[in-house]
């Protein structure tokens, strides 16, 4: 599921800064499946983060949460965060300017695994006979877009991305988006299996 987190996305955009969740975002995350069935599991009131881009790929994100029953931080809260991320950003950068291997080699997974990662996100649904359109369509929704924000991000009208939903629910067989979060944890486990 973190495929479809605000923070990944803002990690592999190498975001930089002090970042509230609600600020990264899609209009309808809160609505969304994912945040239903996952995140809102996680009992946080907030979830907010430093970004720091380092050399290479890597970005180091230093997130910080609240939980249900403390709230969600505070406009002095955040602000002093704010403030404090040019001080942060500098000293991740001079505590870790690379960070070490994802794992030793004798670790390393067998070739018969295949590892989910960004490039795999963009072909999670190539087995599934949609369009690119079809297939772009279905990450913005599973991350949490609203119609209207489709269309902004995909330079078409909302009547098009209704079109492009339907056609997708029906070439998948399902009726909601609870169903295509459904199939999309199904590819994802059989993926790492």
């Amino acid at each position: 599921p973190y495929l479809l987190d605000p923070f990944h996305h803002a990690a592999v955009e190498r975001k930089e800064g002090f970042w509230r969740m609600r600020e990264l975002a899609p209009d309808r995350f809160y609505a969304s499946e994912y945040f239903r069935s996952y995140y809102s599991q996680t009992r946080l009131a907030e979830e907010v983060g430093f970004f720091v881009p380092l050399p290479g790929k890597d970005v180091l994100v230093l997130s910080l949460m609240r939980l249900r029953a403390s709230g969600p931080f505070g406009t002095a809260d955040a602000r002093l965060l704010r403030d404090m991320a040019p001080a942060v950003i500098s000293f991740a950068r001079l505590r870790w300017p690379t960070l070490p291997a994802d794992e030793p080699a004798e670790a390393q997974q067998d070739e018969t695994t295949t590892p989910v990662n960004e490039f795999d996100r963009a072909h999670i649904w190539q087995s599934l006979s949609l369009t690119p359109r079809e297939k772009h369509v279905v990450d913005l929704v599973l991350q949490g877009h609203s119609t209207e924000s489709i269309a902004r991000a995909m330079r078409i009208v909302p009547g098009t991305v209704k079109v492009h939903r339907r056609n997708i629910y029906r070439k998948l067989k399902i009726k909601s988006q609870a169903g295509l979060f459904a199939r999309f944890v199904e590819i994802i486990d059989a993926r790492i299996r």
